[in-house]
């Protein structure tokens, strides 16, 4: 019985100690990945195809495919809580998402170069190879692992043929995308399998801002299925990869520069000329003036150059000897280093072959950089709006040192389609310590084309720094040659409005082969950006009565008929009552006279009225303000007894039109003698 008990707890620790082995086993051949999307993008509120952080899978487990067998394949598909927009780049929805195993850096040390980048040959994979995964049998992989379950160069993801390291995949859906058939080897004991999604973009137009403290999340869900289980760790609302956040401060700021304090709408007025030196081809270059048009990025690097190579370039705008026009940039740098944060347009963007690539673009790279647009609208006849050719990008809290540039690419929005090469517009930049230029006028002006009473300027971004957030000014200069007879320029009865948005807007929300990257929905609202007003001058008279025995007369003088080539104007007078009657009556009702010519003088008196329909107002006492629809009036005032027998005194009225921002009429006219 002893011998028995004895026996009995022997195999029970037998069968724990296989059981534990049992387990161990089992641990080890589980093959498992874990999702993580690192720090996820700051996309735009107001963007339809923006590119998200990628999604990282470190797999680890399993057992690796013995040597010279067939790697098992795997269905990998993501999903995303908005309308995926990644190229369609042919056929039956091919994508430009991407999906590479094992970190797959390029031959070239390509852009951006060490020590920023690594060095050619450092990681894994030395050569991309890219291979469509829309059906098991497109990717197929003979393991070249042997019994040592090797990882890396030696192994079977090296970009040789036969070993493809990039897969493509295509659209399953509005907010999915699949890639079919990727041969999928277990790590096993060797080390940690990488497998890497990138080029996803998102409509975040369509999520919005969020209304709380809390911003608008877009996350992504990987599932894996096939003849091998992997398990895949993740959150299970999904692993964010990119935070929804306004790309533009709106309202923009306009500030009149001749009058840099004063924020808000300039002021014209019909009668005086503006600008005309601009009539004199070619456009020229100006230094103060027009009114400046401000908008700011939401978040550093919501402006983006559509290639790093033009982020590099920044460092060579600032400071350097020369600054190189936009129609001489080199042809795009490659962004082919996996996990790289390029902060371009472009997502991952390589030479790999194999890649199904677009007719008009290759994989993975933008149409152009942000393009931010200017639409005008009220623009009456006879009104020219000028535009400089580039401007620079300030930072927005302070200094005016540029920290980018933006270049005129089109003077009319296209929704279809992406926006005109601007490599027509010649620009050069005239550095302060000298260098080389392309052009001897160092930023010309140009006349915009204007629709009905419309205009559209589109300014892409060439050059930008991503760690700054920057602002884009655009001076506006308007110009016309008065001729108030033929009522030119146009009056405008309310402002002049600007309203600025990124370009192009877009209505096509998902996935397309055609549609422009990046496009975008609308959003802010117009503000106002100038007005022309009728000609007027106005008279203070501060001081009229015709009560206890005296009276007043007043003489108002149009003097646009002189000797110096004035343009004579003719118009109509109204005198404003303020103040009693006799016996404390109310003051008389607004008198409106007829037209008065230039060269010509209304002359009234309060006790009988006078000249040009104005009517007598006997009794009163108080003050008149006269609003002259004509630039140049000047009146005098004469109070007596009646008949002038005892006392008389006369004075010049008040002109209320003064050099603004003094003004209260905001009218420009004479002060000439008080």
């Amino acid at each position: 019985m002893v011998d028995f008990r004895k026996w009995l707890l022997a195999l029970a620790v037998v069968a724990l100690l296989l059981g534990i082995g049992s387990s161990a086993a089992n641990a080890q051949s589980t093959f498992s990945c874990s999702a993580t999307s690192g720090v996820p993008n700051i996309v735009r509120a107001e963007g339809i195809t923006e590119l998200l952080g990628d999604l990282v899978l470190n797999c680890t487990g399993g057992t690796a495919t013995p040597f010279g067998g067939l790697v098992p394949p795997q269905n990998v598909q993501v999903s995303i809580n908005t309308n995926i927009t990644s190229r369609i780049v042919s056929g039956t929805n091919i994508s430009e998402a991407l999906l590479m195993i094992d970190e797959p850096f390029p031959a070239a040390t390509g852009n951006p170069p060490p020590p920023i980048g690594p060095a050619a040959g450092t990681s894994n994979a030395t050569t991309q190879l890219a291979c469509l995964a829309v059906n098991n049998t497109n990717c197929q992989i003979i393991s070249t692992n042997g019994t040592a379950g090797l990882i890396g160069p030696a192994g079977n993801y090296n970009g040789s043929v036969g070993h493809p390291n990039i897969f493509q995949g295509f659209q399953n859906g509005v907010n999915t995308i699949a890639w079919n058939g990727v041969p999928i080897d277990a790590p096993g004991t060797a080390g940690t399998r990488v497998i890497r999604i990138t080029n996803v973009r998102a409509n975040a137009f369509q999520l919005g801002v969020s209304s709380t403290l809390i911003p608008t999340q877009i996350s992504m869900i990987v599932a894996v299925s096939g003849s091998t289980f992997i398990s895949i760790l993740q959150p299970s609302n999904g692993n964010v990869v990119g935070q929804v956040s306004p790309g533009l401060v709106q309202p923009p700021t306009v500030t009149w520069l001749s009058s840099p304090t004063f924020h808000g709408p300039a002021a014209y007025q019909q009668c005086n000329s503006v600008n005309t030196y601009l009539l004199s081809p070619p456009g020229l270059t100006v230094t103060d003036g027009g009114i400046a048009v401000s908008v700011t990025e939401g978040f550093a690097a919501s402006f983006k150059t559509q290639n790093y190579a033009q982020v590099e370039n920044v460092r060579y705008l600032i400071g350097a000897a020369d600054y190189v026009a936009p129609g001489n940039i080199s042809a795009a740098s490659l962004q082919n280093i996996p996990g790289f944060t390029y902060v371009t347009e472009s997502g991952f963007f390589s030479d790999a072959s194999g890649l199904t690539q677009s007719t008009s673009e290759p994989v993975g790279l933008a149409d152009h950089g942000t393009q931010v647009q200017f639409t005008v609208s009220g623009v009456g006849a006879g009104v020219t709006l000028y535009a400089p050719t580039y401007v620079f990008l300030t930072g927005s809290y302070g200094g005016s040192t540029p920290v980018g540039v933006a270049v005129l690419v089109s003077q009319s929005a296209i929704s279809s389609g992406a926006i005109s090469s601007s490599t027509a517009i010649p620009i050069a930049y005239a550095p302060a310590g000298g260098g080389n230029t392309t052009a001897t006028n160092p930023n010309p002006l140009v006349a915009v084309s204007t629709s009905g009473t419309s205009a559209t300027l589109v300014y892409e971004i060439y050059y930008a720094d991503p760690s700054v957030q920057e602002t884009l000014t655009v001076p506006l200069h308007v110009e016309y040659t008065s001729n108030t007879g033929s009522n030119i320029p146009a009056t405008t009865t309310t402002p002049a409005t600007v309203g600025v948005e990124f370009s192009p807007q877009s209505t096509v929300t998902t996935a397309s082969s055609t549609a422009p990257i990046p496009r975008f929905g609308p959003s802010g609202s117009p503000v106002s950006l100038f007005t022309i007003s009728p000609c007027s001058c106005n008279l203070l008279f501060p001081f009229v009565t015709n009560i206890a025995g005296f009276d007043t007369g007043v003489a108002i003088a149009n003097t646009s008929l002189d000797p110096y080539g004035t343009s004579p104007q003719t118009g109509t007078v109204t005198l404003n009552y303020y103040g009693t009657t006799s016996g404390g009556g109310a003051a008389p009702p607004k008198a409106v006279s007829s037209a008065v010519a230039g060269g010509q003088e209304l002359i009234f008196t309060v006790s009988n009225g006078g000249n040009f329909g104005i009517p007598a107002t006997p009794g009163f006492e108080g003050y008149i303000i006269a609003q002259a629809n004509f630039q140049y009036c000047h009146g005098f005032a004469f109070i007596s007894d009646v008949g002038a027998q005892k006392l008389a005194e006369g004075y010049l009225a008040i002109e209320l039109d003064t050099p603004f921002p003094i003004s209260r009429t905001l009218n420009s006219g004479e002060n000439d003698g008080h």
